[in-house]
This record gives C-alpha cells, sequence and structure tokens, in this order.
C-alpha cells in the first residue's frame, strides 16, 4: 500500500467519523477534512494517474457539495443559504 492510499484510507475513516458527530461538533474538524482532501487528491493523482484523481474528485465534489455551495456563494458575495440548524 503506497503513502497516497494509505492517507486517503485515513482521511475517509476520518470523515466517517467526522459524519457521525452531532452536526454543531461537524464543522472544525470538516474544515480540516475540506482542506485536506485536495492535497491527498493531487498526491493520489500523481501516484496513480489521471483517471483516478479524476474519479477521487468526483467524490469528493459529490461529498462535499454543500459546504462548497455555500462557500462559493460567500466568495461570489451573493446571499449563502444557511444549512437547516440541529433539533436538540
Amino acid at each position: 500500500m503506497t503513502a497516497s492510499t494509505l492517507a486517503a484510507v485515513l482521511w475517509v475513516f476520518a470523515a466517517t467519523g467526522v459524519a457521525l458527530l452531532p452536526m454543531r461538533r461537524q464543522f472544525p474538524p470538516g474544515v480540516v477534512l475540506l482542506i485536506a482532501a485536495p492535497v491527498i487528491i493531487f498526491w493520489l493523482g500523481m501516484d496513480f494517474g489521471l483517471i483516478i484523481g479524476a474519479a477521487a474528485s468526483a467524490a469528493f465534489i459529490s461529498m462535499f457539495r454543500n459546504p462548497i455551495r455555500f462557500y462559493w456563494r460567500k466568495w461570489r458575495r451573493l446571499e449563502p443559504v444557511q444549512p437547516p440548524k440541529d433539533h436538540p
């Protein structure tokens, strides 16, 4: 197993653990995962080629579509749509 594959597997386990947290506690570790993912995807693409990198990018965009959409609207200075609040 290459180092990039190990990093991707650890990222998946970390993302699964964060998904199990209550919504209000997901933000800080979720931001770290959001920042780390493109680095790992680039690393996978360098090790295994363009098709694997593109597949990993598609999976990342699919998983983080709501945060990406939120920050895209925020950076373009459009009115960002707030996610629903957790029910206690």
